[in-house]
C-alpha cells in the first residue's frame, strides 16, 4: 500500500489539497512506494503566511537562544542518523554510507551555524568623526525560501535553512518532490528541537509551487540548486519580482592528471568520484584529462580492471559501491547520452546499460560506464550527463589540458593530481572554475567555507553556506550617531564622577 505524503505548516503535518500528486518511486524495485502533493499557489500563500506570522518573534530573539535550537537540532540529527540515511536510501536509491554522508556534510553547516552570535555580529568604528561613532548590523530579511534537489535530499536543505533561520529569518522549503520524505522529517526534528511553529515550513511541488514562491510579494530571498536552465529561470523570474536570489546550476568537472601524479590515488579518486552515488552529484569527477599519451594509456590500463569490480547493488546493500538511479526517466536519459557519445564517436571501454539484479529486474541500475578519446566538440561532453559515465579526454599538454575546464560551459568544480607544487599553484590560481582541489577529488569546501561555481553552474552574487551564506541571508544596516551635551527631555543629564 503506498503511503500518503504530507506537507508541513506551521508546525503540523497538512494533506495536500490541490487534487495534484506525483509518483515516489523505490529506485531498487521501480515500484511506487508514495504520493506527494503538489502545492498550489493557495498552498505556499498558507505557508508563506505561517511563516510570516512566526517572523517577529523569531528575529527578535536573541542570536545565542536560536544557536541553541542549532545545537538541539544537532544532536538529534546524530540520535536519528540512521533512520534518516534509511529513509533517504529508499527513496533516492544511494547506498546508505552515501546517505548517511549525505546527511552529515548538511549537519555540518548546522554546527557552523550554531556559532550564529558571532557569526552574525556587525562592525563599530569609534571617532568616525567629531564625537561620530558608526557601527552596522546584520538583520534578517525575512520570510525566505529554498528550492533543493533530488541528489541530496538532507544536506542541500541544511545548506540553506540551517544558516537562514539562525540568522532570524523564517523558512520555505520547496524539496524535490522525487524523494521527499527526509525533509519533511527534518522539520519534524526541527520543531523537536524547540524551534516554534512556523519557522519552519515544507512545501512539496513542482514547477507551480516553484512559481508561486518566486511571485510571493512577502518572500524575501530565495536560494535554488538545480539544472542550469532552471537557475536560469529561477534567478531571472526571481529577481524579477525584486528578490535576492542565488541560483546554483549544473556541472561538468574536470580531474587533470599529470604525468608525476600518483597514479594508485588517482584510480582510486576517479572510482569514487564518477562512480560514487551513481554519478548523480554536482560534484562528481565525470571527465578525466590525462597529460600525455603515456599518462593515458597508464590510466586506462589501471582503471578498466578496477571499475570492472564495482559492485552495483540495491541501496541497502551494504558491500554495494552504489546503486541505482533516482527514476526510470533519469534511467533513460543517463542512457541516451552513453549512446550518444558512442555515436560522436567515443571510444565505448565499459557499458553500464541493460544492467539488471535478479530478484530487482525493474530497479533503476545503470552499470559503471567508460569512454575513452572523448573530444571537446562532442555534444555528450559539453553537457551534464549526471550518471555513472567517465569520460577521458587525453591533451598533450597541461596548457591544453587547463583550457578544458576553463573554456566549458560549466565551472563548477576541477581537480589536479600532481606532486608538482608550482604545476598545483599555477593551475588553482588560474583555472576559470569556482571550486579547485588538489589531489582532492570532489572540492566541497567544509562548511565555514562556501559552496559556489562559475560560469552556468552559479547564477548568484554570493555562494552558499559559510560566511557567504550569513551575507546573503542578512541585510546590512549602517548607524552613524552623535550624542550632543546638554538636557535629556525635562531633566539635565549630568555625567557622574567618580567620587
Amino acid at each position: 500500500m503506498t503511503r500518503t505524503i504530507t506537507h508541513f505548516i506551521n508546525g503540523e503535518q497538512v494533506a495536500g489539497t490541490s487534487g495534484r500528486t506525483s509518483d515516489v518511486f523505490n529506485p531498487n524495485t521501480g515500484a511506487v512506494q508514495a504520493q506527494t502533493p503538489l502545492a498550489n499557489a493557495a498552498e505556499v500563500d498558507k505557508a508563506v503566511a505561517a511563516a510570516k506570522a512566526a517572523f517577529p518573534a523569531w528575529a527578535a530573539l536573541n542570536p545565542q537562544r536560536r544557536a541553541r535550537v542549532m545545537f538541539r537540532f544537532k544532536d538529534l540529527l546524530e540520535q536519528h542518523m540512521d533512520e534518516l540515511a534509511e529513509l533517504l536510501s529508499l527513496e533516492h536509491g544511494k547506498v546508505v554510507a552515501d546517505s548517511r554522508g549525505d546527511v552529515q556534510r548538511g549537519m555540518e553547516v548546522i554546527e557552523f551555524a550554531c556559532g550564529i552570535p558571532h557569526l552574525q555580529k556587525g562592525e563599530y568604528t569609534e571617532g568616525a568623526g567629531p564625537g561620530i561613532d558608526v557601527y552596522s548590523m546584520r538583520q534578517p530579511l525575512g520570510v525566505v525560501a529554498g528550492i533543493t534537489p533530488f541528489n541530496f535530499p538532507a544536506m542541500i536543505p541544511m545548506w540553506m535553512f540551517g544558516v537562514a533561520i539562525a540568522c532570524g529569518n523564517t523558512f520555505i522549503l520547496k524539496p524535490s518532490e522525487k524523494d521527499p520524505s527526509v525533509p519533511l522529517r527534518l522539520a519534524e526534528l526541527f520543531m523537536e528541537a524547540g524551534a516554534p511553529a512556523g519557522v519552519l515550513n515544507v512545501i512539496n511541488g513542482d514547477k507551480e509551487a516553484v512559481d508561486a514562491i518566486l511571485a510571493h510579494e512577502d518572500v524575501k530571498a530565495v536560494s535554488f540548486v538545480g539544472s542550469s536552465d532552471i537557475a536560469h529561470y529561477v534567478y531571472e523570474t526571481g529577481t524579477h519580482y525584486g528578490k535576492r536570489v542565488q541560483a546554483m546550476a549544473g556541472a561538468k568537472n574536470h580531474g587533470i592528471i599529470l604525468p608525476d601524479a600518483d597514479m594508485d590515488q588517482v584510480v582510486r579518486d576517479f572510482l569514487g568520484a564518477a562512480f560514487g552515488s551513481a554519478g548523480e552529484r554536482c560534484m562528481a569527477l565525470p571527465v578525466a584529462v590525462p597529460v600525455g599519451e603515456k599518462t593515458a594509456d597508464e590510466f586506462i590500463a589501471r582503471i578498466v580492471p578496477e571499475i570492472r569490480k564495482l559492485k552495483v547493488g540495491i541501496s541497502t546493500d551494504k558491500d554495494a559501491h552504489y546503486g541505482p538511479v533516482v527514476t526510470a526517466a533519469h534511467k533513460a536519459r543517463v542512457e541516451n547520452y552513453i549512446q550518444m557519445c558512442a555515436d560522436e564517436g567515443g571510444e565505448l571501454l565499459i557499458d553500464g546499460r541493460g544492467l539488471t539484479l535478479q530478484g530487482h529486474e525493474n530497479g533503476f541500475f545503470i552499470g559503471p560506464t567508460l569512454f575513452d578519446n572523448v573530444t571537446a566538440d562532442m555534444r555528450s561532453y559539453r553537457e551534464e550527463i549526471f550518471g555513472p559515465v567517465l569520460q577521458v579526454v587525453r591533451a598533450d599538454t597541461l596548457e591544453e589540458a587547463a583550457r578544458l575546464p576553463s573554456e566549458h560551459q560549466y565551472g563548477n568544480g576541477v581537480a589536479i593530481f600532481t606532486r608538482s607544487g608550482r604545476a598545483a599553484r599555477d593551475f588553482a590560481a588560474s583555472v576559470q572554475v569556482g571550486m579547485v582541489g588538489i589531489n582532492v577529488p570532489i572540492p566541497v569546501p567544509v562548511s565555514y567555507h562556501t559552496f559556489g561555481g562559475w560560469k552556468r553552474s552559479a547564477f548568484a552574487d554570493t555562494n552558499q553556506h559559510g560566511p557567504e551564506g550569513v551575507r546573503f541571508w542578512t541585510k546590512i544596516k549602517t548607524v552613524t550617531q552623535r550624542w550632543p551635551e546638554g538636557d535629556v527631555g525635562d531633566q539635565a543629564f549630568v555625567i557622574p564622577t567618580m567620587g
